[in-house]
């Protein structure tokens, strides 16, 4: 194919070497005279492990040029991947500068193009940017339409300065968000030989998953280093326990507990939670990460009581009241603080749990809830469908099979729902269904 890649940094220049290497014809394009000096010369402007000897050898080949013609090179190519940096302004938010600047130049180049064009914008963007953004910017300067006279797309990049031809050519997957089949045809054919997954998904979920990753990366390397000063303080070897903990690849390093839902509670996490900070507080370690743990997760409570209000509603009804589908454990359940909130504030309740029979609950648990909600069971309701007709709003807590085709049969139109555990798809409630957070 022929490419054109506009900023020729870390990724721009190994996308580059790269793809000249696989047999493309890849024009370069940056405003800095130096960078493209030295890739005429076949030299690399950045440092990198192979790229010297790459770069010499793919520059030798006649498939690489330069330039700081952005109009003539969307011209002479297929597909355009934008490489530009997008550093923190000083207030911490994303400087687009140089990619709202590109966007005007491929504008201008797109308005004399006849042949279709792919835009493919790799730079880490804000969610929103390239449809909200650039789009109207490319739309109103080429007089053309995206999915008709060109193409934007969305294609996060995963390189690791140090080892970037290392994760070009083996990426762990190759995600690109679009709106039309077109560029996903293209970018296949480009990308379709690397060995990982090829994964099409939205323009914004793209956009927004390239931060998660990179937060994911910082929360690790965070996690890890919290833990190994408090390690230092108790006399652990950190190494030891870390490697123990990566050992767990059914929990630890794994997609469990990686699914948007309700906050977390039970017996188990919020008291070693505490216990942690309080120990790395009594030998004076700072760790504010784990220590502020608790704190996001009472505010995902607050969150689910501020939705509940808004709507206005007096009769709430709950579905679950344990702090986990399938267990009677009522310890620390974000579900009775919920429910213990609301009643404060003259809400009236009707809760329906199959596992919960407050005569059966002993030692911890039924103290639990004898100091927190101890007029709980005259709100207990034997059966769901009591607790739908009698309720206005309907929280659901639980997630089974049985619970799903109650609702299903029972919620009737103009019953507001707010789901807590992301209910199927294809579940088709009657009432106005709203997630937490989604």
């Amino acid at each position: 194919m022929k490419i054109s890649i506009f900023g020729l940094g870390y990724v721009g220049a190994v996308s580059l070497a790269c793809l000249a290497r696989d047999g493309h014809e890849v024009i370069g394009v940056d405003i800095d005279p130096t960078k493209l000096d030295l890739i005429r010369e076949g030299k690399t402007p950045v440092v990198e492990e192979g790229m010297v000897d790459l770069m010499q050898a793919t520059v030798a080949s006649g498939r690489v040029t330069v330039t700081t013609d952005v109009v003539a090179a969307v011209l002479a190519s297929d597909i355009s991947l934008v490489c530009v940096g997008t550093p923190s302004a000083l207030n911490g938010s994303q400087d687009q500068g140089a990619v709202l600047r590109l966007a005007e130049s491929v504008g201008m180049a797109l308005r004399e193009k006849a042949e279709p064009h792919v835009v493919v914008f790799r730079s880490t963007l804000v969610p929103g940017t390239v449809e909200e953004t650039l789009r109207p910017i490319i739309e109103a300067v080429s007089g053309k339409k995206d999915g008709e006279g060109f193409h934007l797309c969305f294609q996060p990049e995963f390189l690791r300065e140090g080892s970037s031809i290392r994760d070009y050519d083996k990426p762990p997957f190759t995600v690109v968000g679009a709106n039309h089949d077109y560029p996903i045809e293209r970018l296949q054919q480009l990308f379709g030989h690397l060995p990982c997954k090829f994964l099409r998904t939205s323009v914004r979920s793209a956009e927004m998953m390239k931060y998660c990753c990179n937060n994911f990366h910082a929360l690790k390397i965070t996690f890890a280093n919290e833990t190994a000063r408090l390690c230092e303080a108790l006399g652990v070897n950190p190494f030891e326990v870390m490697d123990l903990v990566c050992q767990d690849t059914q929990l630890n390093i794994s997609r469990a507990y990686l699914r948007p839902g309700y906050a977390f509670g039970g017996s188990c996490l919020p008291k070693d939670l505490r216990a942690t900070t309080y120990l790395a507080k009594t030998h004076d370690v700072d760790i504010p990460m784990l220590a502020g743990i608790m704190a996001s997760n009472r505010s995902h409570v607050e969150l689910s009581i501020t939705k509940l209000l808004e709507t206005g509603k007096r009769k709430i009804g709950f579905v679950g009241l344990s702090f986990k589908t399938g267990t009677d454990d009522l310890r620390e359940s974000p579900l009775v603080a919920l429910a213990e909130q609301l009643v404060g504030k003259g809400i009236q309740l009707s809760i329906y749990d199959p596992e919960v029979h407050l005569s059966r609950l002993l030692g911890a648990n039924r103290r639990f809830i004898e100091q927190h909600v101890p007029h709980l069971g005259a709100l207990m309701k034997p059966h769901l469908a009591d607790v739908v007709a009698e309720s206005e709003v309907l929280v659901v807590g639980l997630a089974t099979a049985e619970i799903f085709k109650t609702l299903a049969e029972t919620v009737k139109p103009g019953q507001y729902v707010l789901d807590l555990v992301g209910l199927p798809a294809d579940l088709k409630l009657q009432g106005e269904v709203e997630g937490l957070c989604w």
